[in-house]
């Protein structure tokens, strides 16, 4: 209290993840800051149950429940100044169900801290490495999303500058980032106009989680200030690609060395880097639920588009689902190329540790590498096209499932099923322009 005061901070905004990803925050004045440490603060638990349009989804524990609280208390290890607003602090929350004193099934933070529980007791201390990719926004009161790309400038993927930032909005943001401590290393344009990339440090699993959602909140919020809409949307536009959400992941032991790294094995891969790759692919279609979770996901995919779209690995190959970098001894790892941006960090990083666990624990071999671009039918199996499908798989899949926590999913499958009805129900921009005039 008398560090922040000296400080000039006066207020502490206490934020965690709903469902989706989305940030739920409460500004807490500082002279009250310890008795939400020790009461924590009171939010509905239908929070996690709450569609971006405000519709509360009938799961339950909520509305059957008569929409009891849930308890956030702050976690001030994560306590850190906001660089752009003058006099207040951020700190993640640690949520809880008063009724139980246990962390609430929703909560996404503490389902991958279950996740890594289970991986530390065989033995697995997963390191993550996220690279997030995102459209900057104008508005366009004329065009019919009501926005528009920040710049539409065409072959400018891997560059920095103004050539492509005409406000130096990457330069601007990545010092604001840096000072925010979350670990940013470096960013550039991506591939489309307007798209950005910017990449975080590798880090223990929950950390990287957290550096990841904090991310996503900070980029939104400094795009607010600009005037413009950061979207982390799967593909907002027609006719340029979509955004990814890459993890690279790998495994330490007691004393820190790269588990995955062999050099006397198969491609200098350890037999659990190996197994772990086996355990992505076989749960793959599960996965993808979480890794793609949104009806626009499924737009991204596609032949040429570097979204992979089958179940597949290679060796640096960027058109496989899971790429082996081409680096070894410390640096060994697999980089998961499945995900999209719109996916929430937590259920992410949680629904990859558990597939790769479960290889793990099955000691299965990965078929052959891929060779050559892929995108081959013939090759490998299809991943789920659809949202409906990828849900139907996590459901089916048991395994991944029961590791998830039985409740998360069932809370997980009765949300988004909700959101693919009201969207089946939904008349749509490009049915009024196909159908109306003609028929």
């Amino acid at each position: 209290m008398t560090r922040l005061a000296s400080e000039g901070i006066d207020v502490v905004r206490v934020t965690y993840p709903d469902l989706i990803g989305t940030d739920r925050a409460r500004d807490v004045l500082l002279d009250h800051l310890p008795a939400a440490c020790e009461h924590g603060l009171a939010f509905c638990r239908a929070v996690y149950h709450t569609s971006p349009q405000g519709d509360v989804v009938d799961v339950s524990g909520g509305l059957d429940a008569g929409l009891p609280d849930i308890s956030v208390r702050p976690d001030l290890d994560t306590l850190t100044a906001l660089p752009w607003e003058p006099g207040v602090a951020a700190c993640l929350g640690d949520v809880t169900d008063p009724a139980t004193g246990r962390p609430a099934p929703e909560s996404p933070r503490d389902l991958l801290r279950a996740v890594v529980d289970r991986c530390a007791q065989h033995g697995l201390h997963p390191v993550v490495g996220p690279e997030l990719e995102y459209f900057l926004c104008e508005a366009a009161p004329d065009s019919p999303q009501g926005w528009r790309r920040y710049s539409e400038a065409d072959g400018v993927v891997y560059t920095a500058g103004l050539r492509a930032d005409g406000d130096n909005h990457l330069l601007h943001t990545l010092r604001l980032l840096r000072d925010l401590k979350i670990g940013v290393s470096n960013g550039n344009h991506e591939f489309d106009g307007g798209q950005f990339e910017i990449n975080l440090t590798h880090s223990d699993a929950m950390d990287a989680a957290d550096r990841s959602f904090r991310f996503k909140s900070a980029i939104k919020e400094l795009a607010r200030r600009e005037g413009r809409l950061a979207t982390f949307m799967a593909k907002p536009f027609n006719g340029v690609g979509g955004s990814g959400f890459h993890l690279h992941m790998s495994c330490t032991d007691a004393e820190g060395g790269n588990t995955f790294d062999d050099p006397a094995a198969p491609h200098g891969l350890s037999a659990t880097a190996r197994h772990a790759v086996a355990g992505i692919l076989a749960h793959a279609p599960a996965l993808t639920a979480l890794a793609n979770p949104t009806i626009n996901s499924y737009k991204r995919f596609g032949p040429d588009t570097l979204a992979p779209w089958l179940i597949d690995w290679g060796m640096d190959n960027r058109s496989a689902m899971v790429r082996i970098p081409p680096e070894r001894g410390s640096g060994s790892r697999l980089e998961l190329r499945l995900g999209d941006a719109s996916a929430n960090p937590y259920l992410l990083i949680a629904g990859t540790l558990a597939a790769a666990l479960l290889g793990v624990l099955a000691a299965e071999e990965p078929p052959a590498p891929l060779e050559g671009y892929g995108y081959d039918t013939a090759k490998s199996a299809l991943l789920p096209s659809t949202l409906p499908e990828a849900l139907d798989a996590l459901e089916a899949d048991s395994a991944l499932a029961e590791l998830l926590g039985k409740d998360f999913t069932a809370s997980y499958l009765s949300y988004k099923r909700d959101e693919i009805a009201r969207f089946q129900r939904h008349i749509t921009d490009w049915e009024f322009t196909e159908y109306a005039y003609h028929l």
